[in-house]
């Protein structure tokens, strides 16, 4: 689908979190830790929404709360304590956290802020045990250059991060939550909705998470950034996009969110064209349950034999719109079965415009019809689960159906790892917010800042410069490595390995890829454990052929270290004595073909050798060995 984004009026605005590598949390002294083990202590709890000041409930809030979960929170005693259970008062704010987010503040232009006041954000997805989120502006009003184009920046912020979600149980009415990422500072950062492409918002997202990474404060890995989209059109809506973790997705999400919209704008067009109004959707909730007493549809045949009911809603005018596609994979049905998901608590939907299909027959497809009273042209939409869940989900679908005629609704949504999305929650409302009482103000002294704008890091162009003089870096990969998020690594370890800076470059940037491309978990070995590597590699005790083996093999064996690696791979090098003998064996073993070829043998030595040795000797020990004795 080829679109004019600036014809039909894109903006973009991001807002980029990305976790401080702090030495404790925002508000406690407990360390930035997630674990892996069972938990030590469990409790449960359900989150109620709350007034604000004014009197006013959040919609997403009350969102949240009409689910009626309840949360199973996780915890252990070495990463959360009793703040994070919400038993015991905030400490003061984390000053080192505050002193990460001035600095990547001042290296985007912004004017630090002279007080901070914390303020509670209303969340009760069960994330924060609080029922909100704490968070407090640091800064305002910078800017930041992507190619040629100024980017205004709204605000940097300081927050606390969410728990982690596990899983759910009770069918979906009880949700896990570990609590020991609860609290790890996060920084924020937003711009101005003044991007207008995909591929430009991509770009703002790299330059933005090159500078973050540039303080050396920022934690990597999967889950420590996220980036969230605000996209807007103007005969759409402004929609909230959270969740984006990889950076090459953005464009991807951007596109089809451009194409969702354009999609559900042609809906409502045409189904005005054919006059229809959402005083044309009826919310007659039909029991069509003896219809299906012998069907063979598995799904509806399991509902039946529970007791549970199937009900049914007309549509009218709708047939043929349900299966149009907004997204990859995604369809007008997918709008509707988000919402009966969410408010009605079942599995899904089945509609006319897909049947017969699941098993149901023609027949039973007719039977539904006659009993809505639907005609040529309607769609009927039928849920299988218990009463109540049943009306609540189909009142969700006649909901949306009727806002399908009205435009695109704002509201906010998820991202998926194939960069479609599906529906969250509506938009949040302003009686979100509401001051924290518990935490005292943190001033912002012109002697800090000063202290910080002093000490600023090096930035992407002057390193990338840096780079090619000071290691001999060809320009491409300078600056692979300016981008990457292995920046500040590839320094200590070109610096002190003894390593060649361009095998340790292209390691980091094109090898890393090329395996998290093939599936392995890169960011489960940590900086160290790299720095290891290549200190083996620099002092002889590892070829760096096999710097690639010993990285995977160490992503799959959490805790071991290089010299496992080696010893489970069979990669201990050869000593001197080792590699002599495995020499004089293979050109025994191939004595009349080296006589036969004289000092052209050189090659097939090399090669023979090589195929034994590869990881456990280096080309310049076996070449110089092979040349000594073919002469």
């Amino acid at each position: 689908m080829v679109v004019d984004y600036a014809k039909i009026g894109l903006k973009v605005g991001l807002e980029i979190h990305q976790q401080l590598a702090t030495a404790s949390k925002l508000f406690c002294s407990c360390p930035p830790l997630l674990f892996k083990e069972d938990p030590e202590i469990v409790f449960l709890r359900r989150l109620r929404p709350t007034q604000s000041e004014l009197g006013q409930i959040d919609p997403a809030a009350y969102f949240e709360f009409q689910k009626g979960v309840k949360v199973l929170y996780e915890a252990n005693r070495q990463s959360s304590c009793l703040v994070e259970m919400d038993e015991e008062p905030p400490h003061p704010m984390n000053i080192e956290a505050v002193e990460v987010v001035l600095m990547a503040s001042l290296m985007m232009n912004m004017k630090p802020i002279d007080e901070v006041h914390v303020m509670r954000k209303t969340v009760i997805d069960g994330s924060n045990t609080t029922g909100f989120q704490r968070t407090s502006i640091i800064a305002l009003d910078g800017w930041i250059k992507v190619g040629d184009k100024t980017i205004p920046m709204q605000a940097a912020s300081l927050e606390e991060d969410a728990a982690r979600k596990t899983g759910t149980e009770a069918d979906g009415k009880i949700i896990r939550y570990r609590i020991d990422r609860l609290g790890i500072p996060l920084i924020e950062v937003a711009t101005a909705p003044v991007i207008y492409s995909p591929q430009e918002a991509q770009d703002v997202a790299l330059v933005i998470g090159r500078i973050l990474r540039d303080t050396g404060k920022v934690m990597r890995g999967l889950g420590t950034i996220r980036q969230d989209l605000n996209v807007s059109l103007p005969n759409g809506a402004l929609i909230e996009i959270k969740g984006v973790q990889q950076l090459d997705l953005i464009s991807t999400v951007v596109e089809y969110e451009v194409q969702r919209q354009l999609g559900l704008i042609a809906v409502k067009e045409e189904l005005s064209a054919k006059g229809i109004t959402p005083q044309s959707i009826s919310e007659d909730i039909v029991d069509v349950t003896d219809v299906f007493k012998e069907t063979k549809s598995k799904v509806i045949r399991k509902a039946v034999d529970k007791k549970k009911a199937v009900k049914a809603l007309k549509l009218h005018g709708f047939a043929g719109f349900l299966g149009r596609e907004l997204m990859p994979n995604f369809r007008v049905g997918t709008e509707l079965s988000d919402r009966a998901k969410f408010w009605g608590r079942v599995g899904g939907i089945f509609h006319t415009d897909e049947m017969p299909n699941y098993g149901i027959t023609p027949e039973e497809v007719e039977a539904v019809k006659k009993a809505v009273g639907a005609v040529e042209g309607d769609t009927v939409v039928f849920v299988a689960d218990s009463e109540e869940n049943t009306v609540d989900a189909l009142k969700a679908v006649a909901e949306r159906a009727k806002e399908l005629l009205t435009g695109v609704p704002a509201e906010t949504r998820t991202a998926k790892e194939d960069g479609t999305t599906r529906y969250m929650r509506p938009r949040p409302g302003a009686a979100r917010m509401y001051p924290e009482t518990d935490i005292p103000p943190t001033l912002i002294t012109e002697a800090l800042v000063e202290r910080i704008r002093a000490n600023l890091p090096e930035s992407a162009e002057k390193k990338q410069q840096r780079l090619t003089e000071q290691f001999g870096l060809n320009e491409k990969l300078a600056k692979q490595i300016v981008d990457s998020e292995y920046n500040l690594l590839f320094d200590a370890i070109a610096t002190e390995s003894g390593v060649s800076a361009t095998t340790v470059a292209v390691f980091l940037t094109e090898t890393l890829k090329a395996l998290r491309r093939d599936g392995v978990q890169v960011e489960n070995v940590s900086d160290e454990q790299v720095t290891a590597i290549f200190g083996a590699v620099g002092s002889g005790e590892l070829a760096k052929e096999a710097v690639s083996d010993v990285f995977s093999w160490l992503t799959k064996n959490e805790g071991k270290k290089v010299q496992d690696a080696t010893e489970a791979l069979g990669l201990k090098m050869l000593s001197s004595q080792e590699l002599e003998a495995l020499v004089n064996r293979v050109m025994a073993d191939n004595k009349a073909q080296i006589e036969k070829l004289g000092k052209s043998a050189f090659g097939l030595v090399m090669g023979l050798v090589m195929k034994e040795a590869r990881g456990k000797a280096t080309p310049d020990a076996v070449s110089k060995l092979v040349k000594q004795k073919l002469t």
